[in-house]
């Protein structure tokens, strides 16, 4: 790949040491973004399995999660804004998928009703 790089720079060294300097770096971030990426992936998996717990540590775990995915501050380089902005997804973005998908899940478990049956008396 990097051949084909250096192709279309025609002989431009200074851009080929750019290319070079932003490939490597890259390489060496490839273990914070999947920790990033974890992070991430451990509060979407917490807000969707606790989101109807009943026992106090299962909805302590929910709300955590939530409160880090809906808290929009940056000051701490774990902030879900921060983590999602490092692996280069829109943070609102994030909430709605996550919204709608505990809303769907939610949805799915609610049991069919029974609009307009009543039970006859024998």
């Amino acid at each position: 790949m990097a051949e084909n790089i250096f192709t279309l720079m025609s002989g431009d060294t200074s851009m080929a040491q750019q290319y070079l300097s932003t490939y490597h770096r890259s390489e060496h971030l490839e273990p914070e973004r999947a920790l990033l990426a974890a992070i991430l992936e451990d509060a979407i998996h917490e807000c969707r399995k606790y989101r109807r717990a009943r026992e106090p540590e299962g909805k302590e775990r929910f709300h955590a999660a939530e409160r880090w995915i809906l808290d929009d501050s940056d000051d701490w380089i774990f902030a879900f804004r921060n983590v999602c902005e490092l692996l280069s997804l829109d943070p609102a973005y994030v909430r709605r998928g996550l919204r709608e998908s505990i809303g769907k899940s939610r949805d799915e478990e609610k049991p069919a009703s029974r609009h307009g049956r009543r039970k006859r008396a024998a």
